[in-house]
């Protein structure tokens, strides 16, 4: 078992204190949080997380405003598609809860857009659950602790089990800040890391092949963006956000001028997935 002290007391002197989502227990503004940082940057979450709440408090206020304002908020952060998760997850707790998160990780669940992570994400840093927290930098720690790659059960077992009683903010907290700051990807600083002593992979000499490369959880890169799809997708969400685009203009607007026939199909994706409507031969964000 990772050296519990060891770890709460790194985190206390070096921890992430100052990011903002850490200073709120409101399962509303975790749940922003969370789906905001999916595959982003905490630089480029930072400046968005405190706009978007102003104006979306409450679970309550973003499932009565457009989604369309909710995609509009979300410019900048990738992924819009989360966008319309998010808004449509806000809309199950104000009709089925009252407005009212349930502290439950079936329950959470069923939100659309919530996954096995984000919900016991909520249950930590909500309500301060004793539950493991299972990112791409936790999964990372805990296959370089055990020292060998970990299927999707193990890891998460192990991280459950480490939980301190009563400390699972502070514990989850603490695990994601080690993975992102001291036992990183690819240069882990492990002379500066509070679990170097017990760690299998540090105490073996740290040798090939990296546990953490294929374990469960741990990310394994993402896939080219430039030319891709996704860039595509981003180019037409990002021009709607402006106004409608005529079916005509799609091709150029999403950079393929001389492939009509992919701009067509990749912005048939966007209405599957209610980011984007077409009525007299435009397309325009949903109302």
């Amino acid at each position: 078992m990772p050296d519990q002290a060891a770890l709460l007391r790194w985190f206390e002197a070096q921890g992430r204190q100052d990011l903002p989502w850490r200073a709120t227990r409101d399962p509303w503004s975790v749940l922003v949080a969370e789906v905001m940082l999916q595959q982003t940057q905490v630089s480029r979450v930072l400046p968005r997380f405190a706009a978007f709440l102003a104006d979306f408090p409450t679970a309550r206020a973003c499932a009565v405003s457009p989604v369309a304002a909710v995609i509009e908020h979300w410019d900048g952060l990738g992924y819009n598609r989360r966008a319309v998760n998010l808004w449509r997850a806000a809309g199950v707790v104000t009709d089925r809860f009252d407005g009212v998160f349930p502290p439950s990780l079936s329950a959470l669940q069923e939100l659309p857009g919530v996954g096995p992570y984000t919900a016991r994400a909520v249950l930590a840093f909500a309500f301060e659950h004793d539950v493991g927290v299972v990112d791409t930098n936790a999964a990372r720690v805990l296959a370089r602790w055990v020292g060998r790659s970990l299927t999707r059960s193990e890891v998460q077992q192990l991280a459950d089990a480490a939980v301190p009683p009563a400390r699972g903010w502070s514990w989850n907290q603490a695990m994601l800040d080690l993975g992102a700051t001291v036992c990183t990807a690819r240069h882990p600083n492990c002379g500066a890391c509070p679990l170097r002593h017990g760690c299998g992979w540090f105490g073996s000499d740290s040798p090939d092949p990296d546990p953490a490369v294929g374990s469960a959880g741990v990310s394994g890169g993402q896939s080219r963006f430039a030319g891709s799809d996704r860039q595509g997708r981003g180019r037409l969400v990002r021009a709607l956000r402006a106004g409608p685009v005529p079916v005509t203009e799609l091709a150029p607007v999403m950079g393929w001028p001389d492939d009509v026939g992919r701009a067509e199909r990749v912005a048939a994706t966007l209405v599957v997935d209610g980011l984007a409507v077409i009525a007299g031969g435009r397309y325009r964000l949903p109302r």
